[in-house]
């Protein structure tokens, strides 16, 4: 990410000044920040701190269940100008919803005003996914995020967890973790980069830009069955490529303002 970043700097340098053909003088182009806020909604209904543990949802599969934690990371918020230059922020956001905290993330990397097209990374990739770089993504409130070298070492992307009803109409509980996939199954660790690429589409940026990061966490669930997958999902290969897969649908962008 620090490689990435240092060449955001330089294109910034390149691009955001130019010689006035008239005058001979520089005119300097406005660089900024953007801030992103993070809401969360269960299919449009926002998610607030009185609902976790008790508003009951139902998901697609017809399951009754509640959220009690939805933590996860988001890297690489990439702005792409209409000229195709790419300007990465190289750092990372650790959301924790229940504790509203870093709901509010502002980027460390200056940009020309303009149009771009906004993206982010859902977790770490590879390249950025290495076991012990992150010391402070382990002294939150929120714990070890990091994960067992037999399952990979690295980070966590995601826990999310709460009760469902069973088909037995038994209250269980459910940790929904998303980590790099991994599989053992041969006696060799082999490990799949289940991270993803979030495309929130096309931004005006200004200087006082703001963006509305939605995450609509009934997707997560579409299609899940809880009943068969709720528990030790980290070292299930099968379940980390599904969850991965159904990611691709949670995330929007919100509200865009200026």
């Amino acid at each position: 990410m620090k490689k990435i970043a240092l060449f955001a700097v330089m294109a910034i340098a390149l691009v955001s000044c130019k010689n006035d053909d008239d005058s001979g003088t520089i005119i300097e182009t406005p660089t900024v920040n953007v801030n992103f806020n993070f809401t969360h909604n269960w299919n449009g209904s926002e998610i607030l701190e009185s609902d976790f543990e008790n508003t009951q949802y139902t998901n697609a599969a017809g399951t009754v269940q509640t959220i009690s934690k939805i933590v996860y990371l988001i890297s690489d918020v990439t702005f792409t100008d209409t000229n195709g230059i790419k300007y990465d922020a190289g750092d990372f956001n650790l959301v924790d919803v229940r504790r509203e905290s870093n709901l509010s993330f502002t980027p460390t990397i200056h940009i020309p005003t303009g149009d771009y097209t906004v993206s982010f990374t859902f977790g770490f990739d590879d390249e950025d996914n290495i076991d012990g770089a992150y010391p402070e993504l382990n002294a939150t409130g929120e714990g070890l995020w990091g994960v067992p070298q037999p399952l990979g070492g690295g980070y966590h992307y995601m826990r999310l967890e709460g009760k469902f009803i069973d088909s037995s109409a038994f209250e269980v509980g459910y940790a929904y973790h998303a980590i790099r996939a991994n599989d053992n199954s041969t006696g060799t660790l082999q490990l799949t980069d289940t991270s993803f690429k979030v495309n929130l589409g096309s931004v005006t940026i200004g200087e006082t830009t703001g963006i509305e990061v939605k995450m609509n966490v009934a997707e997560w669930f579409n299609p899940w069955d809880l009943e068969a997958w709720h528990a030790t999902l980290m070292p299930n290969y099968a379940a980390q490529i599904s969850i991965s897969e159904n990611g691709a649908d949670v995330f929007s962008l919100g509200t865009v303002t200026q």
